[in-house]
């Protein structure tokens, strides 16, 4: 019997730990309008095999619902490209990234820290890996997005359509 609650205990602390977490964009790694801007999370600890990106801002005056920018995004990836369209809003503070449900957008699985989008022509933050050498955060967007091929592209949504129309339209992979 108390092997069976031990059993149980740890089948549900691993359930638990197991998480969505978005690690860019965030307070100190900016989007730059208009330009190729990377989207990572951790999918190692991930319960979900895909989602749905969203971009939101809490002025509603900026971006008045949340934009649907990639309809289906497999887990596997662990980041994305994001395209000159699909982060074609105006510079600001306040956007955040939601990753939610494919089937249900106000189910959402994780938000990243609220985080700025700049202006166009402006630099990308400078990040350090651990062997020490520097690099931008557009460094390794164009070569993500030039390994996307054929059908996968059809799984991006057009900036300012919704997915309901996307979908009616054929635009998306469901």
């Amino acid at each position: 019997m108390f092997r069976r609650l031990a059993l149980t205990c740890a089948a549900l602390l691993s359930v638990v730990s197991a998480q969505l977490t978005i690690t860019s964009p965030g307070a100190n790694d900016w989007w730059v309008a208009s330009s190729v801007n990377t989207l990572a999370w951790s999918c190692s600890t991930s319960p979900y095999l895909n989602f749905t990106i969203l971009l939101a801002n809490s002025n509603l005056s900026v971006l008045p619902a949340p934009l649907a920018i990639i309809a289906v995004q497999e887990n596997f990836d662990c980041s994305e490209s994001i395209t000159q369209q699909q982060s074609a809003q105006p510079a600001g503070s306040g956007y955040v990234i939601q990753f939610a449900s494919t089937l249900n957008e106000t189910d959402i699985y994780a938000e990243s820290q609220p985080f700025e989008i700049k202006a166009l022509g402006s630099s990308y933050p400078t990040t350090t890996s651990s062997a020490g050498s520097t690099s931008t955060g557009s460094a390794s967007a164009g070569a993500a997005q030039a390994t996307k091929t054929g059908g996968a592209l059809a799984e991006y949504v057009p900036v300012g359509m919704s997915m309901v129309a996307a979908l009616a339209l054929g635009l998306v992979v469901a």
